[in-house]
C-alpha cells in the first residue's frame, strides 16, 4: 500500500518530514487553544470556534497566491519561510495570561500563523505532487495525508503528557500556599488529567476556592506556554526539513 521507493526522492522525503513537524504542532495547539479560550478565558464554544476564522480565511484567500510562489522563488524558500513565519505565530500564543482580550492578545498570533500556514500549505502540497511519477501522485497525496493525521494524532498523545505534568507540577506549587487537607489533595489529583476543567470539592470555604480556580487557571497558562514555544520548535524543525532536503529548482516543478 506505501510504495517505498517514493522516499527515493529528496522533495518527497523532505516534505513529509516536514509535515510531520509541522503537523504535529497544529495538532496540539488545535486540541489546547479551544480549551484555554474556554476553560481559562471563559469563552463560549461558539466564540472559540469563531476564533481561529481569520486562520482558516487567510489559508483559504492566501492559497492561490501562495501556489505562485513555486514559480518564482521555487519550493525551498516558501517552505522555509512559512513555517518560520508559523513558528513566530506560536511563540506570540504563549505571551497571553489570564483574561487577555482577543484582540489584544490572541488576534495578532492567529493572524501570524494562518499566514505562516497560508505560505506553507500549497507549496508542500505542490512538491509532493510533483515529486512522484504519474502512477504515483494518488499514492503520493495519501501518504502526505496519512504523515499529517498520525502527526497530529502522536502530539497530542505526546505533548498531552508534558502539558498535564507541566500544568500538575505547576498547580502543586500553587497548592502548597494554601495548606488543604491531605484528602482533596488526593482527589484534586486524580482530577489533574481534566486540566482548567478540574473539579474543586463542594467543601471548599468559597474564597480559598475562588483563589485556588485562579491558581488553576494560571497552571494551564503556564503549560500552555511550554507547549506552544515546544510547537515553535516544531515549526522551526520543519523550516530545517526543507531547507536541508529540498531543492530550490527555481522556474521549475521539483521531481
Amino acid at each position: 500500500m506505501v510504495p517505498l521507493r517514493l522516499f527515493a526522492s529528496r522533495s518527497f522525503t523532505g516534505a513529509n518530514l516536514l509535515t510531520v513537524f509541522l503537523y504535529a504542532a497544529m495538532g496540539i495547539f488545535f486540541f489546547l487553544f479551544p480549551l484555554n479560550l474556554i476553560q481559562v478565558q471563559a469563552y463560549s464554544a461558539t466564540a472559540a470556534g469563531a476564533a481561529t476564522l481569520p486562520m482558516i480565511l487567510l489559508i483559504f484567500l492566501l492559497s492561490r497566491w501562495s501556489g505562485g510562489l513555486i514559480a518564482r522563488y521555487g519550493p525551498r524558500v516558501p517552505l522555509i519561510t512559512g513555517p518560520l513565519i508559523a513558528a513566530f505565530g506560536f511563540v506570540l500564543f504563549a505571551v497571553p495570561s489570564v483574561g487577555a482580550s482577543y484582540w489584544k492578545a490572541f488576534f495578532i498570533a492567529v493572524v501570524v500563523l494562518g499566514l505562516g500556514m497560508a505560505i506553507t500549505v500549497a507549496p508542500l502540497t505542490t512538491v509532493v505532487m510533483n515529486s512522484a511519477d504519474q502512477e504515483r501522485i494518488g499514492a503520493a497525496s495519501g501518504i502526505n495525508n496519512a504523515v499529517a493525521r498520525v502527526a497530529g494524532v502522536l502530539a497530542i498523545a505526546v505533548l498531552g503528557i508534558v502539558m498535564v505534568n507541566a500544568f500538575g507540577a505547576r498547580l502543586d506549587s500553587k497548592l502548597a500556599n494554601f495548606s488543604l487537607p491531605p484528602e482533596i489533595l488526593r482527589d484534586m489529583e486524580r482530577s489533574k488529567i481534566k486540566l482548567a476543567g478540574l473539579e474543586l470539592p463542594a467543601s471548599l470555604n468559597p474564597t480559598i476556592r475562588a483563589a485556588i480556580r485562579e491558581s488553576v487557571r494560571e497552571a494551564f497558562v503556564f503549560g500552555f506556554r511550554l507547549i506552544m514555544l515546544i510547537c515553535a520548535g516544531l515549526s522551526v524543525a520543519s523550516a530545517m526539513a526543507a531547507r536541508l532536503l529540498i531543492p530550490d529548482n527555481r522556474g521549475t516543478l521539483p521531481h
